[in-house]
């Protein structure tokens, strides 16, 4: 079974992607999501969010949001708004922000491949976030969100998708600042080419994605199971994923809110701090400068936190991060958070909402502190994976994101 497959992509018609364009659905809560797809009939975001259509109090989990998402779904198919190409193809995808280019390519990538450990993942899923991935693919027949992964960059794949964009795209479209193009790349020799390109590097890593890599796992799992004459080639066997090399990776902070102090005053808390922080009042916000550097937040006063040297671990490729520093340092011992998976008390924000963004989360009065980090690394990203080790929940934050809509994995008609 290949790494990555060629798949006949669900795409904006010539000239709607503007109307179709949206955010992933995980980076906008359902008010954000609300005020983007208003007066948008056509935005994903009725699919990727469907319960921006329904009353305020729904559950966002509830059946009859995923039944939204389905009849938004195939509405815009009855509509012509998005449609079926008509040959398997590669899309070549490239995003632009700033200064900044990354690009890659959208493939149905190997549920075996993953199962198998030959794609990585370095994360574990959150089992709430995970269920609902589940039911929406299940609901809608389609992947719609693709995974993020990474490889290692190399010179044949990498000069064949830099010739494909030497053409003008088949798709533009602009969001947030940032430029989304597509290339349909369905010449059959030249598929076969990248495939078997990609089947010799062996081994792919998710970035960003981990709960839809995950569900798509699951869903695979259970429709070979219904299905007597499962051959392996169904479209279940993959999933819908865009592949970067390494080397054009944006990564920035993931940082933390806390709702509560764990019952300590804030003297007590800065006290507890010291014990394995050098502790310093600084006059703003600070980006941590590397490793074993953070900064924090509390009602009206910024700190600089210095992990004391014996407190750094040697080699191991999980514990030297700076996720893990704070866990194991901070938030685990003084704040009694050992599960940040589950535990509600915790929150996480992306590092491109910036460090006013924490300073506004704690001064609202919904939570107590927050802390800045330094952004890993790419390398000890594949260095995890590749120990077969799994970093902290929410340890990575890549920029700029990819668009929900663009392009979609139908799962033929093969639903339970």
């Amino acid at each position: 079974m290949p790494l990555l497959k060629s798949f006949r992509g669900l795409r904006p018609a010539p000239g709607r992607e503007a109307d179709v364009v949206a955010p992933p659905y995980d980076v906008v809560s359902r008010e954000e999501a609300a005020a983007l797809a208003k007066d948008r009939p056509w935005s994903f975001l009725h699919v990727s969010r469907p319960e921006i259509d329904l009353p305020p109090e729904t559950d966002p989990y509830a059946p009859e949001v995923y039944a939204k998402a389905r009849e938004n779904l195939e509405r815009m198919i009855a509509e012509g708004v998005i449609r079926q190409d008509p040959a398997p193809a590669f899309y070549v995808y490239r995003l632009t922000m700033g200064d900044h280019v990354q690009t890659g390519l959208v493939a149905a990538a190997s549920v075996a491949a993953y199962d198998e450990g030959r794609i990585k993942k370095h994360e574990f899923t959150r089992p709430v976030k995970e269920d609902d991935r589940v039911r929406q693919i299940d609901a809608l027949n389609t992947q719609t969100g693709p995974v993020f992964l990474v490889y290692r960059a190399t010179r044949a794949i990498d000069d064949e998708l830099a010739r494909v964009t030497r053409q003008p795209a088949d798709c533009v479209a602009e969001l947030s600042g940032v430029k989304h193009e597509i290339w349909v790349l369905d010449e059959p020799e030249v598929i076969t080419r990248l495939a078997r390109a990609f089947d010799e590097l062996g081994i792919l890593y998710v970035a960003d994605g981990h709960h839809r890599s995950a569900a798509a796992s699951r869903v695979c799992a259970q429709r070979k199971a219904a299905n007597p004459g499962h051959t392996g080639e169904e479209s279940y066997n993959y999933f819908l994923s865009v592949v970067f090399p390494h080397d054009q990776m944006q990564i920035l902070d993931y940082n933390r809110v806390v709702r509560d102090l764990n019952g300590l005053d804030l003297d007590a808390f800065r006290g507890r701090v010291a014990e394995r922080f050098l502790i310093e009042a600084i006059s703003g916000p600070e980006k941590p400068s590397g490793a074993g550097r953070f900064a924090m937040y509390l009602p009206g006063q910024w700190y600089r936190l210095v992990l004391n040297p014996e407190y750094l671990p040697g080699d191991d490729p999980v514990a030297r991060l700076d996720v893990s520093l704070l866990a194991n340092n901070l938030i685990e011992p003084v704040l009694g958070i050992s599960d940040p998976r589950r535990d509600e008390r915790i929150d996480f924000v992306g590092g491109i909402r910036g460090l006013e963004e924490l300073q506004r989360r704690v001064d609202s009065g919904d939570w107590a502190v927050a802390f800045a980090l330094h952004p890993t690394a790419m390398e000890d990203l594949m260095a995890v994976a590749d120990a077969g080790e799994v970093m902290p929940p929410k340890s990575t934050w890549f920029e700029p994101k990819l668009a929900d809509g663009l392009v979609s994995h139908k799962l033929d008609d093969e639903a339970p």
